[in-house]
């Protein structure tokens, strides 16, 4: 399906965005750089933390990039903040009020991937952009949808726990949106958000079904 903007105008939203809400781009690269750093240090506390910074990240893209930016040259965007509105409340629910969430990274076959999504979204994504001629401000910055969407597959895979699959569903369908982008404009560092979310989904999916086993055996 085409989109009802051109290339020309996406890459201007990304220019009037950044421009806008500098240095708030600093800012969400120091509180990434908090999650890794809790995300080492197994605690409940630290992991209801990063559960509130998941949060914001997804109430950020939901309300400020979606409806306050991109609704203007898609009207499809108030559709697309909304449920990054309710992704954002569901980090809330399951992280900080269920305890459903506590993250802790370990050297295994989930955290390994983990840390390679993580490091692909604040390093790897903006690195390939720019070889890309996707050049600051110009650019898909960390804290806008798609390399934080990766960023978040990244850390759901430090769960320790059975991952919510409700918590997983927005995320993909946003990684297929953001897919589709990335084919028909050429944004290929996008074309990760795809992989991220395959990577992560079946190795989510395949933990879910071993802890669940592991419980019904205990």
């Amino acid at each position: 399906m085409k989109p009802p903007f051109t290339l020309e105008q996406f890459i201007a939203i990304f220019k009037i965005y950044n421009e806008s809400v500098f240095p708030m781009q600093i800012i969400f690269y120091l509180i990434s750089a908090l999650v890794i750093y809790l995300a080492i240090r197994p605690n409940p506390k630290f992991s209801k933390i990063i559960s509130i910074i998941l949060s914001f990240f997804w109430l950020w893209m939901g309300i400020i990039y979606h409806i306050v930016f991109f609704t203007t040259i898609n009207k499809a965007a108030y559709l697309f903040g909304g449920l990054f509105i309710i992704q954002g409340i569901l980090f809330l629910i399951y992280g900080v009020f269920q305890n459903k969430l506590l993250f802790h990274f370990q050297s295994n076959k989930y955290g390994i991937a983990g840390i390679c999504l993580i490091l692909y979204a604040l390093i790897v994504y903006p690195i390939f952009g720019f070889f890309r001629g996707h050049i600051y401000p110009s650019s898909p910055t960390f804290g806008l949808p798609c390399p934080t969407t990766i960023f978040t597959f990244g850390i759901l895979l430090l769960n320790e726990k059975k991952t919510p699959v409700l918590i997983l569903v927005i995320p993909f369908v946003w990684s297929i949106i953001g897919f589709m982008a990335a084919f028909q404009f050429g944004i290929l560092e996008d074309a990760g958000l795809m992989l991220a979310s395959l990577l992560a989904m079946s190795l989510l999916i395949y933990r879910n079904k071993l802890l669940f086993q592991k419980q019904t055996a205990n």
